[in-house]
């Protein structure tokens, strides 16, 4: 008897220790999740003073919308992994000022992994909108290709990004950006993984462009040295959303 209350007693440490380093760990992850790389408060000002495009924020999402002739196509845009989504909003802001509606969501956590939302969540902030794409930054573009298995999904724009899951049977549009001076999602790495994706994606490499450059964040740790200015990147995806949604 003696003998099987010192086991219960060990299994009962043994618990309470696994129980102690899974708190530690989620702790530890929820910590790092919320240290954001916050966006460049100017490039903010720029975005949200911009006479093209009309921006309102939700408890779930930043909605733009052009001020002018709209042309009834969204693009649901992820952000990657702790960087905060209004950091997106002068790159982008350029493809709206043309028309199309883009919609960034704010993941939970500040992680896409942990956003099991259903699209249908960011989509209906814009109801105007007659085709939807996804797409996404860094990991919020790995996320965005699993959104993309939907068959409500017409189009997939990768930003620095590459799919982890297997999108080569499905018979829509891609676009993948990527940069040459990106040293995070680099162009090898984009390269091995484009056999996931469809064999009609459209790939293009922008000179110059880094990690960080798809959005006004700063430096980012691991990146390579961008040689493009702020509105020069606005420009380049303007014009190449452009003629993506036009077809």
């Amino acid at each position: 008897m003696t003998r099987g209350r010192s086991i219960a007693r060990r299994v009962v440490r043994v618990l309470v220790a696994l129980i102690a380093v899974l708190v530690l760990a989620v702790v530890g992850v929820l910590f790092w999740a919320s240290m954001v790389m916050r966006g460049e408060r100017d490039a903010a000002i720029d975005a949200w003073t911009d006479p093209g495009i009309s921006i309102r924020s939700t408890d779930h999402s930043i909605v733009m919308t052009p001020t002018g002739e709209p042309t009834g196509e969204g693009l649901v845009f992820i952000p990657g992994a702790r960087v905060d989504p209004y950091a997106y909003m002068y790159v982008l802001s350029g493809a709206v000022a043309e028309g199309l509606t883009v919609v960034i969501t704010k993941p939970t956590v500040n992680l896409a992994f942990f956003d099991q939302r259903p699209l249908e969540t960011f989509t209906a902030d814009a109801p105007d909108v007659t085709s939807w794409a996804v797409g996404g930054h860094s990991l919020g573009g790995v996320r965005a290709c699993q959104l993309a298995e939907s068959p409500d999904v017409a189009a997939l724009v990768l930003f620095g990004s590459y799919c982890a899951n297997d999108l080569s049977e499905r018979r829509m549009p891609v676009l993948s950006l990527s940069g040459s001076a990106d040293g995070l999602s680099t162009p090898e790495k984009i390269a091995e993984a484009a056999p996931l994706l469809p064999r009609s994606a459209e790939f293009v490499e922008i000179e110059g462009l880094n990690h960080a450059g798809f959005g006004s964040y700063g430096p980012q740790p691991g990146d390579g040295v961008g040689t493009l200015s702020r509105g020069e990147v606005r420009e380049d995806i303007a014009g190449l959303l452009r003629e993506f949604f036009a077809g």
